[in-house]
């Protein structure tokens, strides 16, 4: 939304210098003013050498870091931007989880992402928690339960 908006801005800034009487070419469209978004992540106890770690996700252009999987989780990433919802988001605590256990696994989440500050911890240590990180994959691994 914010890069709509700043080309809705822009965009008749350009137009008039383009059509003044100078005879000058068009100007180039301006470039746009968001950030990528990017985000570091930290995965300790999932079962694998490889989960384990802490991994750089750049997202925005051509996606990139040391995450293994950088382009799937841009995607799915874009995917709760385009549904405007916010997968960091805390499970609410008067949320009713079922018991159950997925494992050792812990990721926290920090960076930038749509424009907010995001610092995120995720778990497996009930139903709620496991739907969460589950649902954010393959940002988060895929663990060993």
């Amino acid at each position: 939304m914010l890069r709509r908006l700043a080309f809705a801005t822009l965009a008749p800034l350009a137009l008039t210098a383009a059509s003044s009487s100078t005879g000058l070419l068009p100007v180039p469209p301006l470039p746009l003013l968001s950030a990528p978004d990017s985000l570091t992540i930290v995965v300790a106890d999932a079962g694998s050498a490889e989960a384990d770690g802490t991994f750089r996700l750049e997202c925005g252009g051509t996606p990139g870091g040391t995450h293994p999987a950088a382009e799937n989780a841009c995607k799915r990433l874009e995917e709760f931007a385009v549904a405007g919802t916010n997968p960091f988001a805390p499970v609410p605590k008067d949320q009713i989880c079922t018991q159950q256990y997925g494992g050792p696994a812990t990721a926290r989440v920090t960076g930038d992402w749509q424009g907010r500050t995001i610092d995120a911890r995720f778990s497996r240590a009930n139903g709620c928690e496991i739907g969460r990180w589950d649902t954010l994959r393959p940002v988060l691994p895929r663990v060993q339960g």
